[in-house]
């Protein structure tokens, strides 16, 4: 998820269809509803395609509302993306959503993504600005792109109405803001442009998410803040993520992972804990009516977290 929201000073007023993907997007975390949703990402081997369909069989017998797929850095597996959205859709029967970014998009390579989602049956698009290319401090467009995620969004509703938008909030305010406000100011251009959900970065401090949503109700942002959770397997990929983004990790955590440093079971069990632990109180102390997981294509740790965990959509799922 990427930083950028920008030069849209007087946004026009979205007015939804109540039938549109964008309302069926906005209700899956309505009252007496629980927003469940994975995130996977297109495998680079037919081996790991063939695994990511295996764990999300076991992953969508907990009644989730949606599933997204992210795509390689700078574009580089967009039709792979709807390839596998579209088929998570067919066989499972799940609303689905597809990462978009203006990274090396023209506004007719948006289009081109666009028309061909919505063909494929696409019910939500992931509206991101992207990260610039490896080697590269500053996101720059290319010619007849966009440069700021709002742009994006408003891109979208103005050309494919039908689609639920999602955009990325940062808990701990994203690594490129100048400061937090201006952070938050560039999240509500996203939302006034026509986003229906926030979905958060990965955060393993509660309250970092608590502070975020509140300041988000305070600006106007009322749109659902959905909690984005990765739980840890092990103690080498928390480093690779705080290395990454930055993520504030408790101490008690940490500590508890590094006193199993040759045992990986050791490890799972640790971060899985964490996660049940994140999951429990942002339902019950949050009041949070959605979660969103970071599956990185495995389904062991967030089908543990669903199996111990009284959440509304899989109670009757219990013990399958």
């Amino acid at each position: 998820m990427a930083f950028g929201a920008r030069s849209v000073s007087n946004q026009r007023k979205i007015v939804l269809n109540t039938d549109s993907k964008s309302t069926q997007l906005r209700n899956a975390y309505a009252d007496g509803r629980f927003g469940l949703s994975y995130e996977f990402f297109p495998p680079k081997t037919a081996e790991g395609e063939a695994d990511l369909f295996e764990n999300f069989a076991e992953l969508v017998k907990y009644n989730a509302s949606f599933a997204t797929c992210t795509y390689g850095a700078g574009g580089s597996t967009r039709g792979k993306t709807i390839q596998i959205a579209s088929r998570l859709k067919r066989d499972h029967g799940i609303p689905v959503g597809a990462h978009l970014t203006c990274v090396g998009a023209t506004r007719d390579d948006l289009r081109t993504f666009l028309d061909q989602a919505e063909n494929c049956g696409i019910d939500y698009i992931v509206a991101l600005r992207g990260d610039p290319p490896a080697g590269v401090k500053k996101f720059v467009p290319v010619p007849g792109g966009l440069r700021y995620a709002n742009e994006l969004v408003t891109f979208i509703r103005e050309n494919y109405p039908r689609f639920g938008v999602a955009v990325a909030g940062y808990p701990e305010t994203h690594p490129e803001a100048p400061n937090r406000a201006t952070d938050l100011e560039n999240l509500k251009r996203k939302v006034d442009a026509g986003a229906d959900v926030v979905i958060s970065q990965l955060f393993y401090d509660n309250d970092d998410f608590y502070r975020f949503r509140d300041r988000c109700e305070a600006i106007g942002i009322s749109v659902p803040i959905v909690p984005g959770i990765l739980p840890v397997t092990a103690l080498p990929q928390l480093r690779r993520v705080v290395a990454m983004c930055g993520a504030n990790v408790p101490k008690a955590l940490m500590e508890r992972l590094e006193t199993h440093p040759d045992n990986s079971q050791g490890q799972f069990d640790v971060g899985v804990y964490h996660a049940i632990r994140q999951v429990e109180d942002l339902v019950s102390r949050g009041s949070c009516r959605g979660v969103h997981f970071y599956c990185l294509n495995k389904s062991r740790s967030v089908a543990t977290i669903l199996r111990t965990l009284t959440l509304p959509n899989i109670e009757a799922f219990r013990g399958r």
